[in-house]
């Protein structure tokens, strides 16, 4: 019986040293470890052998099989990795597989236009890391020691820093208005710049609310800057963004950044003004808050507030990517679902 083991092990291992493709290879592990193998008909004979050669069978047996199963692996590796597309004959009169474009997803798309539409106007774009502190989230924009946006329940602290102050005490950034303060030490005045980025924020997410959302900031600061050419400079952009004029009121507002502050809304795109829940049934949508930057935010940039003023306004992108297509669920911006994002090629 161990004659004729050995026997079946160098044939088997020629045979499958010899598979020159993946079907010969197939039916070559059919032929050896199959239920009709002589393998199997050697684990069938099993009982009329004697309880010592039994077991001495029975071993050699399951080392061939798993010889032969290692083998055929390799083997099977072997052939695939040099196979070629060219081994195949080729009909160069059938079509072509379709390739799937890909796209901007719409928020980014919203992005580059707002750059194009401001860079137009003379503005630089500006970034900063996501990872901010204190001193330039809270205490550089004027915002008072007990304000509640500076606690847990508004303002992602990072952990270890939760108990320092200041430059020490980090967080991701619940705004992006305090790059201002960063651009302005560096670069001084007079500016006009703009800074997209992402925010989080520690609140509940509906239709209209994430906890990780888009911005876009713009800030202008110079001598003698008038209320209304901030108004031009909002109308202007929505214009452009939109393909047309857009209905644009104002509220006043408070920010602790911002002295006179406002609310600015357009008309709800999604509804027509008639009244929907992404407008919570008014006709109008909170797209940015804007005002005149505060004395204190100047003096913290470094800058004369008797000399030097300037007018800020903050967009919400996902807000106006809703308004564009008549989204009326923020959530599906950020869901990957490829379905959603496929339409907006």
């Amino acid at each position: 019986m161990k004659e004729k083991l050995e026997e079946i092990r160098n044939t088997g291992l020629k045979k499958i040293e010899s598979a020159s493709s993946i079907e010969e290879l197939q039916e070559i592990r059919k032929d050896l470890t199959g239920k009709k193998s002589e393998l199997s008909e050697v684990l069938k004979s099993l009982g009329s052998l004697s309880p010592e050669m039994r077991k001495e069978v029975g071993m050699q047996t399951t080392e061939i099989k798993n010889i032969f199963a290692d083998k055929l692996s390799s083997k099977e590796e072997q052939l695939i990795s040099s196979k070629s597309v060219l081994d195949e004959p080729i009909d160069l009169t059938l079509p072509g597989t379709k390739v799937n474009d890909g796209s901007l997803h719409p928020v980014t798309q919203m992005c580059y236009d707002l750059n194009d539409a401001f860079s137009s106007l003379g503005f630089e774009v500006f970034s900063e890391d996501d990872i901010s502190s204190e001193k330039f989230v809270f205490d550089n924009l004027n915002f008072a020691p007990d304000h509640p946006a500076r606690q847990m329940m508004d303002t992602y602290w990072i952990e270890g820093t939760e108990n320092k102050s200041a430059n020490e005490r980090l967080c991701l950034r619940p705004h992006l208005t305090g790059a201002s303060v960063r651009y302005l030490l560096k670069h001084g005045a007079p500016a006009r710049f703009v800074y997209p980025g992402r925010v989080y924020r520690n609140e509940d997410v509906d239709s209209g609310h994430e906890r990780a959302f888009f911005q876009y900031e713009a800030l202008i600061v110079d001598k003698n800057i008038s209320f209304s050419s901030g108004m031009v400079m909002i109308q202007t952009i929505l214009e452009k963004v939109f393909g047309r004029e857009i209905k644009v009121r104002m509220r006043e507002g408070f920010f602790p950044f911002v002295e006179p502050g406002y609310e600015i809304d357009m008309e709800c795109l999604v509804c027509g003004g008639k009244g929907c829940k992404v407008c919570k049934h008014n006709g109008w949508l909170e797209i940015m808050p804007g005002g005149v930057i505060h004395p204190n935010v100047l003096k913290s940039a470094g800058l004369d507030p008797d000399e030097w003023t300037g007018f800020y306004i903050n967009i919400g992108l996902e807000r106006l990517v809703m308004m564009r297509y008549g989204v009326d669920d923020i959530r599906l911006f950020h869901s990957a679902d490829l379905r959603f994002l496929s339409q907006f090629k």
